[in-house]
């Protein structure tokens, strides 16, 4: 009986495991096309409110439709996208407004999940977090030394590790709902981010970037954490503050949206 059990085990395992394969590949299909609209939406390729046609990003990508239309509703769910039954898919507009929700919504999120790295997080988080930050400096200080415009893997590996460093702050928060949210607040804002970067050194104020992530690195694995936390909220409302002034140098003439600490 025992054995009887057992082979009937394996055969219903088997079934879906060799269908498997039709699966993965969809899946992976799907995952390449998000992927890769992300980092064109997010990096400025596609510009705020242009469409995004089916058929053009097929040509594009070398996808079929079906990645393709999963990966754009993936994407209008983290409201990087918008559709309507007439116009199709588009990148989501510029908005003051919806900037300043982000970045005072990111506040909340990675204010409160520093705090709670800050009280869970062990020897092995403080030498994550200092290890981001050291590979971020590094990166930044190699590309700052080129003679030439950057390429775009060179700007994708700068923000690879922009990113890295602020997830390792929250990593340890024991909230997987916490990090997704912080990691989709991110991307919100670096759309808005990128193409104020691009003109930062002639058009913005000098700011010392460096600067403001080894202080909040130091207070983090200091376990100070109402230092820290004050920092980290200041450093993203610096970043608002400058997106808001670049935006309106840019000829948006939409009113600034200002929060209430800003």
């Amino acid at each position: 009986m025992k054995r009887a059990t057992s082979k009937s085990a394996v055969s219903q395992l088997r079934a879906p495991a060799e269908a498997a394969p039709a699966v993965a590949r969809s899946g992976t299909l799907t995952d390449e096309a998000y992927r890769r609209l992300r980092t064109d939406i997010i990096g400025g390729t596609f510009k705020p409110g242009s469409p995004l046609r089916l058929e053009a990003l097929k040509d594009r990508y070398g996808l079929s439709f079906s990645p393709l239309r999963e990966a754009l509703n993936r994407l209008h769910a983290e409201r990087l996208v918008v559709s309507s039954a007439l116009r199709g898919f588009r990148v989501s507009e510029f908005s003051l407004a919806e900037m300043r929700d982000a970045i005072e919504t990111r506040v909340l999120i990675d204010v409160e999940g520093l705090r709670r790295s800050i009280a869970r997080g062990d020897d092995d988080w403080e030498a994550a977090v200092v290890a981001a930050f050291h590979a971020l400096s590094r990166c930044a200080a190699r590309l700052a030394q080129l003679k030439r415009e950057r390429t775009v893997e060179e700007d994708e590996e700068l923000e690879g590790r922009h990113r890295d460093f602020h997830l390792s702050l929250v990593s340890q928060c024991g909230s997987r709902w916490l990090i997704d949210f912080s990691l989709q607040l991110y991307a919100q804002t670096e759309r808005y981010r990128r193409p104020m970067m691009q003109s930062q050194s002639t058009t913005l104020p000098t700011r010392d970037i460096e600067a403001e992530h080894r202080a909040i690195m130091e207070a983090a694995i200091a376990r100070n954490a109402n230092s820290a936390a004050f920092l980290l909220e200041q450093h993203f409302r610096r970043t608002g503050t400058m997106i808001e002034e670049h935006l309106g140098k840019s000829g948006y003439i939409e009113e600034p949206v200002r929060s209430a600490a800003g």
